[in-house]
């Protein structure tokens, strides 16, 4: 998992700030370069943390034994 502010992230337009996801979610309307591919990128990318999805958090056990808050 990549922090938030890892300054070597990936640039992919689905992440930056110039571009906006279109409606069904497939492209990027980009006021620089038009539509692109979310999975694309070019020099003017420029970094929104806001637009990252987290992942998921795992499921939790449900059943728990009295071996498991042992130290």
């Amino acid at each position: 998992m990549q922090p938030v502010f890892n300054p070597k992230i990936t640039p992919a337009c689905k992440y930056c700030s110039v571009g906006k996801l279109s409606p069904t979610g497939k492209e990027v309307l980009c006021v620089k370069r038009g539509i692109m591919l979310p999975d694309s990128s070019c020099k003017r990318f420029q970094y929104d943390p806001l637009k990252r999805e987290p992942d998921r958090k795992p499921k939790l056990k449900k059943e728990y034994k009295e071996d498991d808050f042992r130290l």
